[in-house]
């Protein structure tokens, strides 16, 4: 037997945990196949088998493993099994119907998302009465006699449950608390008339898209802006460590992503040097990676300042927590048409709320306000952001 163990993952991991086998015990295992996940402090991990054999688990899902340790052994020594045509099984279970659930009742009658519950959680529906249209079982009746209530009535569950936090999860807890605890952080307000920026986006889009094969996004308008105004303000582009003051003369912004497995902050390396069409496909590419649980420890580690929207979730308002070792990190929030005073008439015009914490023991209140004065002028004047070019020249190579 072949022991496949926990491969060295980065400098400063050194344990990870087993968050799902992909395959079943006693499976026939091609080389290279992708066997179980881990998740580290940082990323989740697909795991595949340097070997071809029959699979036995040493670990079990949820297990903490330190690198080096046995995850499972490989018989090599096993055959391969006949290669046979796999969607025989699933061709002979075309059992979607609800009376197959329920060989007890076999008129039985449900909508469609009551039937599917009613299949996965093996549901004897014998003595349920639905509540829908012509005595159909809803997804309620089902809900109510899982817990219970045989009747249909709704029930008045107290359940609770336990569920051991992900390694992600409490690394994120860590360092937010270890944040708030550490540094002098505070917070300072601002708002933004995205009138140009929207402007210059619907102007643009189509072709934007066309040459460059990405949209558009708000996105690229605020990382450009902070990366020029984080070469103005260093400070803001800077941290501590130790009595020393670390310095960077390049940009990294890491930008905040929601992903499955929870926040995670892939970086944008170089911002200062990318054009808009370049900041927006390093965009793309992180966020999609990020949905697929596929990031790269190197792809989130370092970054000098952070990006978040709290906006694409309805946000108006926060205050968000520095991204150690970083200094400072700029919230985005909810844009939306609110009357302001311009040019002493009430007009409407499309606003966002901005809001940048710092660690006050490296960064002075006139240089935060400074730097997120500085952004603000770019993003209500994007033509700044272009220098002597013309926008054409620089939106669209021309």
């Amino acid at each position: 037997m072949t022991e496949l163990k926990v491969p060295s993952i980065g400098e400063s991991i050194n344990e990870v945990t087993l968050a799902e086998w992909k395959v079943a015990e006693g499976d026939y295992i091609k080389r290279d196949q992708v066997i179980c996940e881990f998740e580290s402090e940082k990323a989740t991990l697909d795991f595949p088998s340097d070997f071809a054999g029959t699979i036995t688990f040493v670990a079990t899902e949820g297990d903490d493993l330190e690198i080096g340790a046995v995850v499972c052994k490989i018989d090599e020594t096993a055959e391969a099994p006949a290669e046979v045509a796999a969607p025989k099984p699933a061709k002979e279970e075309p059992k979607t119907e609800t009376k197959a659930a329920a060989p007890a009742n076999p008129d039985l009658k449900a909508t469609p998302v009551a039937a599917q519950m009613i299949e996965d959680k093996k549901v004897d529906t014998s003595g349920v009465s639905g509540s829908g249209a012509n005595g159909k079982i809803t997804k309620n009746d089902v809900l109510a006699f899982m817990n219970g209530s045989a009747s249909g009535a709704a029930a008045f569950s107290r359940a609770t449950s336990r569920k051991k936090m992900s390694k992600l999860r409490r690394t994120i807890s860590r360092r937010l608390v270890e944040s708030k605890n550490t540094t002098a952080m505070l917070t300072t307000f601002n708002e933004v008339d995205l009138t140009a920026v929207k402007s210059l986006r619907t102007q643009y889009k189509e072709a934007f898209k066309e040459k460059h094969g990405v949209g558009l996004g708000f996105m690229s308008f605020f990382t450009r802006a902070c990366a020029i105004a984080l070469q103005e303000y260093p400070k803001v582009n800077s941290y501590i460590d130790g009595d020393e003051i670390i310095s960077h003369e390049f940009v990294d912004i890491s930008i905040a992503v929601s992903a499955p497995k929870g926040l995670v902050v892939p970086i944008i390396r170089n911002a200062e040097s990318l054009t808009m069409d370049g900041i927006e496909k390093a965009v793309k590419t992180l966020a999609l990676k990020a949905r697929d649980n596929k990031l790269t420890i190197e792809e989130m580690t370092g970054g000098t300042f952070t990006i978040t929207n709290g906006g694409v979730f309805g946000s108006m308002l926060s205050t968000p927590i520095i991204n150690l070792p970083q200094s400072a990190i700029l919230g985005m929030h909810k844009i939306e048409d609110r009357p302001i005073a311009l040019d002493g008439k009430v007009v409407i015009r499309p606003m966002m709320y901005l809001a940048l914490s710092y660690d006050h023991r490296i960064i002075d209140g006139k240089e935060s306000v400074g730097f997120l004065v500085r952004v603000k002028e770019l993003l209500e004047d994007p033509t700044k952001m272009i220098a002597a070019k013309s926008v054409d020249e620089v939106l669209l190579d021309l």
